[in-house]
């Protein structure tokens, strides 16, 4: 999956005009994309290493490292933005000859998702939202807190507390690992100058109208877990409400991490509804 002794990075392509780190899994000609969430040190390794190699049983499965996160170029003066990173996933799209693909977004990446398929809705097939953004909704004091590190350990044990239900997937071995990944050089810089206080007005960036969210007309698998404390779970509601060919999954005793607390159910309801009619 990866061709270095770091699993996090794996080949790269350059995608509207951004050199990008993706991770790749499966093949044949049935696709799926994950597009990662926004999380201090976040990698599409640290999102998705747990489905890559389930889903790549039956799919060929790309998940890009978004510009400005993880192993992915950082250039100077960047336009972070929800254009920029999907117009970026367009492009690794694009440059790996992928015509049309399942996607899967998680948080920030179901934002990124909704984006790319309301303007470019015959690249997109069925699309998977989890703990989604890309409505509108007052800042959680979880989402304030994960977009507002500030470059320390202790920082970090506090902010990966809000991430899962169960505690002890989120102690003091992960703050660590996760401490380290997001301090190495560059790292916390870029990541310090995306969402800068007042944040409320980078949730309303992030959206999409409603308006082009209803006219999408794509099977949607909406997952949201029922103890989130980043993304309230109101957000999946309200998209399962909009999104007229989508259906709900809420998960119990999960926050927002999904893939990695109910990795089995989440694998296998995904893989079922891409296979599906």
């Amino acid at each position: 999956m990866t061709t270095t002794e770091n699993p996090a990075i794996g080949k790269d392509v350059e995608a509207n005009g951004i050199r990008t780190n993706y991770l790749e899994s499966g093949s044949g000609d049935e696709h799926v994309v994950l597009v990662h969430g926004s999380g201090p040190g976040v990698t599409s390794y640290a999102n998705w290493r747990l489905v890559l190699p389930v889903l790549g049983e039956d799919f060929h499965c790309v998940a890009p490292d978004m510009v400005g996160f993880g192993y992915s170029e950082r250039p100077e003066n960047p336009d972070y933005s929800v254009q920029t990173w999907a117009d970026q996933t367009l492009g690794v799209m694009d440059a790996l000859g992928i015509g049309r693909a399942h996607m899967i977004g998680n948080s920030f990446g179901g934002a990124i998702a909704l984006r790319l398929a309301t303007q470019h809705p015959d690249r997109v097939d069925k699309l998977v939202l989890m703990g989604s953004m890309g409505v509108d909704f007052p800042i959680t004091e979880g989402l304030d807190a994960v977009w507002g590190y500030d470059g320390t350990l202790e920082g970090m044990r506090s902010v990966m507390g809000y991430f899962a239900y169960d505690k002890e997937l989120t102690g003091a071995e992960l703050a660590q690992v996760r401490y380290e990944g997001a301090t190495q050089p560059g790292f916390q810089e870029s990541f310090s100058s995306m969402f800068p206080e007042p944040r409320q007005r980078w949730v309303e960036a992030m959206t999409t109208p409603e308006k082009e969210i209803s006219a999408l007309p794509h099977r949607a698998l909406v997952l949201h877990g029922r103890e989130d404390q980043v993304i309230p779970l109101s957000n999946s509601y309200r998209l399962e409400e909009l999104l007229d060919n989508a259906d709900l999954g809420v998960f119990s005793h999960c926050g927002h991490w999904s893939m990695i607390e109910r990795t089995d159910d989440f694998n296998r309801l995904v893989r079922d509804f891409f296979k599906g009619d």
